[in-house]
C-alpha cells in the first residue's frame, strides 16, 4: 500500500531550512576560525552580521517580488525573549554545572569581589562617561553601563585555558565570567524601572531594599527546585535517560518560577540551581549517569552559545539602520568608559586583593590580556534588543541604547578579538619558558627511546622484509639521534628546578589514579571530588612554592577543614551530630583509598620520573611520598582509636568492593581471550552489580553507639558493669577539639571531667607542663576540691574527649573501686607537678 503524501507549509519548511543552515554554519565556523587564527565566538560574529546584512539588502531590492513566507523569514523575527527564555537558561545553567565549587570555596572573596565589584564600576564609569556628551538622562546613560558591563563567558575563559595559566587564577576569572553575567542583568532590569514611561521611579527603598529581595528569592528559588530535582531523580535511578530528561527541564523551569510567578531573578536562580545540582548531583546520581549528563550539558551548551552569537548577529544590521556620524564618538566615549573601569579592577582591585592574601598574584602580561580580551557577546547583544523593544522606553533612548550597545560590542570583537593572538605574542605568554622547553625536549627523547624499543619487541613477532626493517630503523635512530642531542644541549636543569617537575608530574599520576578508583566504583563520587580537588591544591602549591608547597597542600588534605570544625561546632553545642558522622565516614574512606594510590605511586616514580629527572630526584621524592604515606597511616590510626567497630566495618566493605573490582577484571581478560562468550559475561558482570550494590550504601557512623566503644576501651572505666555503661552513656558528652584549642581555662569554675578516648592535651601548672595522652583523666582536682582551676588545658592533637559533669562523675566515683584508683594516681602525679621536681642533694 504506497504512503500517502501529506502537503507541508512552506513556512515549516523554511524554518527546518533556516535551521538546517544555522548548523552548518555552527559547525565549519570552528574549523574556520582555527584557520584564520581567530576567536571563534569572532568568526560566529562576522558570518552572522553577513548574513544579516544579506537579507536586510535582499529585503530592501527584492521586497515586493519575493513570496509572504521568504519576507516574513528575511525580515528575521527574532525577539529578546528568544535569547533571554531559551539559550540563556542553558548557557549559565552548563557553565554552573561545570564549575568546581568546592575548590571555588577557598576562593569565594576574590570571585565575589571581581564580579560583582566589576560590574558596578563598569557600569559607573560608562554611565558617567556618556552623561556629558549625551541627550539620554544620566539613568539611561546607567542602564547603557550596565548593558555593556557584562564579559562574554566563553571567551574570557578559553583565552586562560589556551595560555596554561594557573588553575586557580582561571577558576577566578571563570565564576567571575559566570557571577557577573547574574549580577549585569539584575542592574539591568533595576535601571530599566527608572527610564521606562509611565511606570514610578524606584524610591532608595527599592534600591537597598527591593533589588537584595529579588536576588535572595532568585537564591532560594534555584536551591529550591534544585533540590526537588534531585528528589525526583534518585526515584528515577533505574532510568538514566529519564533523569537526564528531567535535567533539562530543571534551567527552564527555574527561570520562569523565579521570573514569572515569584518575580524574583531568573538569572541568579538558574545560577544558584546548576551549582546545587554539581554540588550535590555526584553524591546522588550513579557514577555513569553524571559523566553521561555533564556530557550531554556542554554539547547543549555548545549549540546555545554557537546559536545565541549567530542570531545575535543577525540582528546587528537592524540595530546600526539609522546610526549616525556622531554615534560613533558615542561609542569611543563608551569604550574608553568600559576600558577605565577594567584598568580600575586590575590594577586596583586584584593587586589590592592579592596583598591581603585573598587572590593570587597576577601577573602584568596576563592582567594586559584580561583587559584587552574582555570581549562583549550575545547577552549584551540581547540586553540591548529587549531595550528597542520595551515601547515604555523613549523612542530616543530605545535608539541610543541599540546602537552603543552593539556598537560598542562589535569594536570588541572585531577589534579587540581579531587582534588578541599578536597581544598574546607580543606578551611573551605563546612560548615556552625556558625550564619547560628543556625539559620538553628530555621529555621527547625519552619517549622516543621507548617507542623504539617496543617497535623492537613488535617486530620480531612478524615476517618483515629485513631491507625494510634496516631503513625504517636507520630513519627512526636518525630523529631519535637528533632528539637526544637537543635534549643533552638543554639539559641543564638544576635539580631544585627538576623537583617541582617531577612534583607535578607525580600529582598528575595521582589525578588518574583516583579517577581510575571512581571509574572502579572504589571510590564514592562526594569522596573522589574532595580528593581531586587535593590534587589540584597539590600541583598549585608545587608550582607556587615549589617543595615547601607540595608538603604544605599535603599536610592541608590529611587535615581537618572549614567543613569538619563547622561540624564540630554543631555536635558540641547543638548535639547535632550527622554532619559530622558523614565527614568521619567519608574521612575513612578517602583514607584507605589514598592509602594504596600513595603505594602505587612508588611504581611511577621508578618507572617514569627516574628516567626523565634522574636518580637523585627521584630518591628524593620516594621520600616525600613516604612522608606522605605515614601521616595517612597516623590519620587512619587516629580514627581507628576514635570508632574501632565502625573502622572494621568499612575495612571489610573496602575489601570486599576491591575484590569485586578484581573480579571484573578477571572476567574481562577472559572474554578478550576467548575463553567465555559474551552472553556469559554480560550474566557474570550482572552479578558482580548486585553484589557492588549492596555495597554501594555506605555503613552509617553512629556516634552513640561508638561513644559507648570508646567507653568500654578506657581504663578508668573498665569495671563499670552493663547497667553503670547505660547510665554512663546518658550523662556523658563527646567532644572533639581542634590542635590549640583551650579546654580548661585557669580560674574558671570546675563543672566538669574529661577522659580522653584518642589524641593528646597538654595541662601547665606551677610552671610546670604536663602530656596526657588515650585513657587519662583531667579536671578531676578542681572538681575533688571544689577550688577554681589551677590549669589551663591545651590539646595538642585533634581529641575526642568524653566529658562528664561534676555530679555523675562523684556519684559515679563512690560506686566504682577501678575508676577510684585512676583517680587517685592521676591526681597523685598531679601533686608531684604542682609541687615541682625535687630539690638537689645538698653538695658534699
Amino acid at each position: 500500500m504506497a504512503l500517502r503524501a501529506y502537503p507541508v507549509g512552506m513556512d515549516i519548511v523554511l524554518v527546518v531550512s533556516s535551521i538546517a543552515i544555522l548548523f552548518v554554519v555552527i559547525a565549519l565556523a570552528e574549523p574556520l576560525a582555527e584557520r584564520l587564527r581567530l576567536p571563534y565566538s569572532v568568526v560566529l560574529a562576522v558570518v552572522g552580521s553577513a548574513l544579516g546584512a544579506l537579507s536586510v539588502a535582499v529585503s530592501a531590492t527584492l521586497g515586493d517580488t519575493l513570496s509572504p513566507e521568504v519576507q516574513a523569514l528575511l525580515a528575521l523575527p527574532i525577539r529578546s525573549s528568544v535569547f533571554l527564555y531559551i539559550f540563556l537558561p542553558t548557557l549559565i545553567f552548563q557553565v554552573a554545572l561545570g564549575l568546581d565549587l568546592r575548590r571555588m570555596l577557598d576562593d569565594w572573596v576574590p570571585i565575589l569581589v571581581m564580579a560583582v565589584l566589576a560590574v558596578i564600576v563598569a557600569t559607573v564609569f560608562v554611565g558617567g562617561a556618556l552623561a556629558p556628551f549625551t541627550a539620554m538622562p544620566l539613568l539611561a546613560c546607567l542602564l547603557l553601563g550596565a548593558i555593556v558591563s557584562t564579559t562574554d563567558p566563553s571567551a574570557v575563559v578559553s583565552i586562560f585555558r589556551s595560555l596554561s595559566t594557573p588553575q586557580r587564577l582561571a577558576r577566578i576569572v571563570e565564576g567571575e565570567s559566570l557571577l557577573n553575567d547574574a549580577a549585569a542583568i539584575a542592574l539591568f532590569g533595576f535601571f530599566l524601572t527608572f527610564v521606562m514611561a509611565g511606570v514610578p521611579n524606584p524610591t532608595l527603598r527599592d534600591a537597598f531594599i527591593g533589588l537584595p529581595t529579588i536576588i535572595l528569592s532568585g537564591i532560594f528559588t534555584g536551591w529550591v527546585m534544585a533540590r526537588l530535582a534531585l528528589w525526583l531523580m534518585g526515584r528515577l535511578a533505574v532510568w538514566p535517560l529519564a533523569q537526564l530528561s528531567l535535567s533539562v527541564a530543571v534551567p527552564y523551569a527555574t527561570y520562569v518560577v523565579a521570573d514569572h510567578v515569584l518575580h524574583a531573578s531568573g538569572v541568579v536562580a538558574v545560577v544558584v540551581a546548576g551549582m546545587t545540582l554539581n554540588w550535590l548531583g555526584p553524591g546522588r546520581l550513579a557514577p555513569a549517569t553524571w559523566t553521561y549528563l555533564r556530557e550531554v550539558w556542554d554539547l547543549l551548551a555548545h549549540w546555545a552559545g554557537a546559536l545565541i552569537f549567530v542570531m545575535a548577529s543577525l540582528l546587528i544590521p537592524r540595530l546600526l539602520g539609522d546610526a549616525r556620524l556622531t554615534d560613533l564618538f558615542l561609542i569611543l566615549v563608551v569604550v574608553a568608559g568600559a576600558t577605565a573601569a577594567r584598568v580600575v579592577v586590575l590594577w586596583g582591585v586584584l593587586p589590592l586583593l592579592s596583598h591581603f592574601g585573598l587572590s593570587p598574584q597576577v601577573e602584568r602580561p596576563y592582567r594586559i590580556t584580561m583587559l584587552w580580551g574582555g570581549l562583549r557577546g550575545a547577552v549584551t547583544l540581547a540586553l540591548a534588543l529587549a531595550v528597542t523593544e520595551n515601547w515604555r522606553v523613549p523612542a530616543d533612548v530605545r535608539r541610543e541604547v541599540g546602537i552603543l550597545a552593539t556598537g560598542f560590542t562589535l569594536f570588541t570583537l572585531f577589534v579587540q578579538g581579531a587582534t588578541l593572538r599578536k597581544v598574546i605574542r607580543r606578551l611573551g605568554l605563546a612560548r615556552l619558558a625556558p625550564m619547560d622547553l628543556a625539559l620538553s625536549r628530555q621529555v621527547v627523547a625519552v619517549a622516543l627511546q621507548n617507542v623504539r624499543e617496543e617497535v623492537a619487541a613488535v617486530v620480531k613477532g612478524h615476517n618483515l622484509t629485513r631491507d625494510i626493517v634496516r631503513s625504517e630503523a636507520k630513519a627512526f635512530a636518525q630523529r631519535l639521534d637528533q632528539a637526544v642531542e637537543l635534549a643533552d644541549i638543554m639539559a641543564e636543569i638544576r635539580d631544585k628546578d627538576r623537583i617541582p617537575l617531577g612534583l607535578v608530574a607525580l600529582s598528575g599520576r595521582e589525578r588518574d589514579l583516583v579517577l581510575e578508583a571512581f571509574r572502579d566504583q572504589e571510590l564514592g563520587p562526594a569522596e573522589a571530588e574532595v580528593m581531586l580537588a587535593n590534587v589540584d591544591r597539590l600541583i598549585e602549591g608545587t608550582r607556587a612554592a615549589g617543595r615547601a608547597g607540595y608538603n604544605r597542600a599535603a599536610r592541608r588534605a590529611i587535615g581537618y577543614g572549614r567543613r569538619h570544625r563547622m561540624a564540630v561546632a554543631l555536635h558540641n553545642r547543638l548535639r547535632l551530630s550527622r554532619p559530622l558522622a558523614s565527614l568521619t565516614a567519608s574521612r575513612f574512606e578517602m583514607l584507605l583509598n589514598q592509602r594504596l594510590i600513595l603505594a602505587e605511586l612508588h611504581a611511577y616514580l621508578d618507572g617514569k620520573i627516574r628516567r626523565i629527572h634522574g636518580r637523585r630526584v627521584a630518591e628524593l621524592l620516594h621520600k616525600m611520598l613516604t612522608a606522605r604515606q605515614e601521616a595517612n597511616e597516623q590519620a587512619l590510626e587516629g580514627l581507628r582509636l576514635q570508632y574501632p567497630g565502625y573502622a572494621e566495618e568499612l575495612e571489610r566493605r573496602f575489601i570486599r568492593r576491591l575484590q569485586l573490582r578484581l573480579e571484573e577484571r578477571e572476567y574481562d581478560t577472559l572474554l578478550n581471550d576467548g575463553l567465555i562468550g559474551r552472553e556469559l559475561h554480560t550474566a557474570l558482570r550482572q552479578s558482580l552489580s548486585d553484589l557492588r550494590r549492596r555495597l554501594k550504601e555506605r555503613p552509617k557512623l553512629d556516634l552513640m553507639v561508638q561513644k559507648s566503644e570508646m567507653l568500654r576501651q578506657l581504663p578508668a572505666l573498665a569495671g563499670l558493669d552493663a547497667a553503670q555503661l547505660r547510665v554512663m552513656q546518658r550523662g556523658i558528652a563527646t567532644v572533639y577539639a581542634q590542635p590549640g584549642e583551650v579546654l580548661i581555662r585557669k580560674g574558671d569554675a570546675a563543672r566538669h571531667v574529661f577522659f580522653i578516648a584518642s589524641g593528646a592535651v597538654e595541662a601547665a601548672m606551677a610552671g610546670q607542663v604536663q602530656r596526657l595522652g588515650r585513657g587519662e583523666i583531667f579536671g578531676q582536682l578542681g572538681v575533688l576540691t571544689r577550688r577554681p582551676r589551677r590549669a589551663q588545658v591545651t590539646a595538642i592533637t585533634h581529641c575526642t574527649l568524653l566529658r562528664l559533669d561534676e555530679t555523675r562523675f562523684l556519684d559515679l566515683l563512690n560506686r566504682n573501686e577501678t575508676l577510684r584508683q585512676a583517680v587517685e594516681e592521676s591526681t597523685r602525679r598531679r601533686g608531684m607537678m604542682e609541687q615541682g621536681p625535687p630539690a638537689p642533694p645538698p653538695a658534699a
